[in-house]
């Protein structure tokens, strides 16, 4: 007896969303702050497995770069989130904003990170960090807005402390706009912070259109700042608060 063709079921490939951790590992990092980031993020890889799972359109995964005295992938390609494991980051040196910004611009090419056969939905770059650039940054991220998948990029910041003024520049010049920089000043809402963009990035990146449909891309970040402007003052700490150890 012939086999009826839709006996077997086909397997559609789904695209890839990559989403990006651009960690500050300098010697301010020390202590608090990059603990609550390791554990954050270690909490935080369930949940975006289970939206991946859910997510029939696309599959997202995970790729981190650390940024001190210069810049280093924590991953040599991204990584499925089902198979990532968050190796727990030291700090320590300066911050070299702009090495940072290079090596993103880099791997956000067809030849470095965005190479998947099926198709990449634009991707979501979450940047955390806690000082002012040590660095001649401005060239680097010029180039980097250049470059059209980070363009297309869903981005947020979040500003650990008190970042300074020329801390806070780069934050916005990164991101693109004032509404996509959080600042928090406690370990406690480090932690919620990096789980509210983890996850909420992830929901919308991940049902978005490829790199250049520029309407569409806009509408993903412009759907991400209504969601941070949902999270309420107390949910970010105050100044009054900080704790930082």
């Amino acid at each position: 007896m012939s086999q009826n063709i839709y006996d077997e079921a086909v397997e559609i490939a789904r695209r890839t969303m990559v989403l990006f951790f651009v960690v500050d590992t300098s010697g301010s990092m020390v202590g608090e702050k990059i603990g609550s980031v390791n554990a954050a993020v270690q909490d935080v890889i369930p949940e975006i497995k289970d939206i991946s799972d859910d997510n029939a359109d696309a599959e997202i995964k995970i790729a981190a770069l650390e940024f001190s005295d210069g810049a280093k992938w924590i991953t040599h390609a991204p990584v499925k989130v089902s198979d990532f494991r968050w190796n727990r980051l030291t700090a320590g040196g300066i911050t070299d904003f702009g090495v940072a910004c290079k090596e993103l611009n880099n791997k956000l090419s067809k030849s470095g990170f965005m190479n998947e056969a099926s198709g990449s939905f634009a991707p979501a770059i979450f940047l955390l960090s806690d000082g002012q650039p040590t660095d001649d940054y401005q060239k680097a991220l010029e180039d980097l807005w250049k470059n059209k998948w980070f363009k297309a990029a869903l981005k947020v910041a979040v500003a650990i402390g008190d970042v300074g003024e020329e801390g806070m520049v780069a934050l916005r010049a990164f991101t693109g706009n004032q509404e996509a920089v959080l600042t928090v000043h406690t370990p406690e809402a480090l932690k919620k912070m990096i789980r509210f963009v983890s996850v909420t990035a992830s929901q919308i990146a991940s049902k978005s259109s490829t790199a250049g449909s520029s309407g569409t891309n806009n509408n993903r970040q412009e759907a991400m700042i209504k969601a941070i402007e949902q999270v309420k003052e107390e949910d970010l700490g105050s100044v009054e608060d900080s704790e930082w150890k």
